[in-house]
């Protein structure tokens, strides 16, 4: 049943923030786009299949897998691949039981440079029951809870990567000639990968994700591949095989892709803008043609809730300690660093936070290429929730180049300036914690404060250079 917008209120009060109870397996409530009408055996059959290869995400984003003979995948369809969750980042210790990724199989990607080989995003299962700590599980439950207020939540993502070669002196650049201090959209340099970028086109194109544009982007070695938005959790599904799909095929070229938020100091990073808007029968809940901008009362809300709980969301939409040498980074060789540094909105304007590019959607630009999107639109979705039940606002829309004129504003916030900062935003915010539950807070901010210790207990290079006479 649709709920209309005056009535969100009445449905948290009725639900619970994120009380939605899971059901069992890849038919939870609400996020399949069709019922699954065959078995994974039969469509091994009717594709040539010979392998499936099964894979979930950790908390850190990583990907695990298992390759599962064809013949043997009825009793994983209905049971899952067992996996010993110690050896992944999930949380639990060497003695926890057995953890079964359950195989999606709406997620089904036959591997184009692989075609008897079936790749299935899955659900992490503990005991017969969703592990309360794996991305997909934990975005699934904020799906749950988005459906019953009556909306779809649609997404797209920029997805940006670097091309280097591995060297005695470290990664380079993979193209010699990619040298120009400003090389955006710069022609030679795209069309020199052109074999591999027309593959990666080909292949998206022949998995219907209608691919619709590509371009060399700010950094030299840098590229970026659009494909058309879709529900949210394909576009997370396909984001997490896009990467594996692109590190594959440079791999066979010999060279290294990466999405590392910030490979080079003085280059401009890697991001992963995320587009969205929420729908409903049919209808964009975004748009608004009598609004300037083109956006609707609950869309603004729904970036208020972003705004609101932004200091910890950055800690899931840039979760390395690199995201924060990409954010409000020092101007790089092109002269921009393309990254936010406040929390601020305003229209094609891509020096703030949220960009609005046209009417009916935004982008959040805090999201870089080290995200897992799971968690990521998890915690970006549960937050625009929280603001439409809030009604909460997100300020003035500004129309100014924010790199420049952005300490004119003396009440804006800004983002976090490290990882640490962002990490104790999470502890700050009861919705972060809530989306992510208990285990899966402890279990994350347990990781990530492994990392920022590592981090500061390393000694650097530039700290010899700079301290060696002291």
């Amino acid at each position: 049943m649709k709920i209309a917008y005056p009535e969100i209120q009445t449905c948290y009060d009725k639900i619970g923030l994120l009380e939605v109870k899971l059901l069992r397996g890849p038919a939870m409530v609400g996020i399949l786009p069709q019922q699954q009408t065959q078995s994974l055996t039969e469509v091994a059959k009717e594709l040539k299949l010979d392998f499936f290869l099964v894979s979930y995400s950790d908390l850190l984003g990583g990907s695990r897998a298992k390759l599962v003979p064809a013949a043997k995948i009825a009793s994983v369809e209905s049971a899952g691949a067992c996996f010993a969750p110690f050896a992944s980042n999930l949380g639990l210790g060497p003695d926890a039981h057995d953890i079964a990724a359950i195989p999606d199989p709406q997620s089904l990607i036959v591997l184009p440079w692989q075609p008897n080989v079936g790749w299935l995003a899955s659900d992490v299962y503990l005991d017969g029951e969703p592990f309360v700590a794996s991305p997909r599980i934990i975005f699934k439950q904020v799906l749950q809870q988005c459906e019953y207020l009556g909306y779809s939540y649609k997404t797209g993502v920029e997805a940006e990567f670097f091309l280097l070669k591995q060297t005695e002196q470290g990664y380079q650049i993979a193209d010699t000639k990619d040298t120009s201090v400003r090389p955006c959209y710069d022609q030679l340099n795209l069309m020199r990968q052109f074999d591999l970028i027309a593959t990666l086109v080909r292949y998206m194109e022949g998995l219907g994700w209608e691919p619709y544009q590509c371009d060399h982007e700010d950094a030299n070695g840098q590229f970026e591949l659009n494909w058309t938005y879709s529900d949210a959790l394909t576009t997370a599904d396909r984001h997490v095989f896009f990467k594996y799909m692109v590190k594959t095929l440079a791999e066979q070229q010999g060279l290294t892709a990466t999405f590392m938020p910030k490979p080079f100091s003085h280059l401009t990073g890697n991001g992963g803008h995320l587009h969205m808007s929420l729908w409903s029968d049919g209808s964009n809940a975004f748009a608004d043609a009598d609004d300037e901008m083109g956006l609707s009362r609950i869309a603004y809300e729904f970036i208020g809730g972003i705004f609101a709980h932004a200091r910890g969301l950055s800690a899931l939409c840039s979760p390395t300690v690199t995201s924060y040498k990409r954010l409000g980074a020092n101007t790089t060789a092109s002269g921009s660093t393309w990254s936010p540094r406040y929390l601020s909105y305003g229209g094609n304007n891509r020096t703030h936070m949220i960009r609005i590019p046209e009417a009916g959607r935004f982008e959040c630009r805090l999201v870089d290429g080290a995200a897992n999107l799971y968690l990521a639109q998890a915690g970006l979705l549960a937050a625009g929730l929280a603001g439409m039940r809030e009604h909460l606002s997100p300020g003035q829309r500004l129309d100014e180049n924010m790199f420049v004129c952005g300490s004119e504003f003396p009440n804006l916030q800004t983002l976090p300036t490290n990882l640490l900062e962002a990490l104790q935003g999470v502890e700050q915010d009861s919705l972060l914690k809530k989306t992510l539950g208990d285990l899966g807070t402890k279990t994350f901010l347990e990781f990530k404060y492994q990392e920022w210790d590592a981090y500061n207990a390393a000694v650097t290079p530039w700290e010899m250079q700079q301290y060696i006479n002291c």
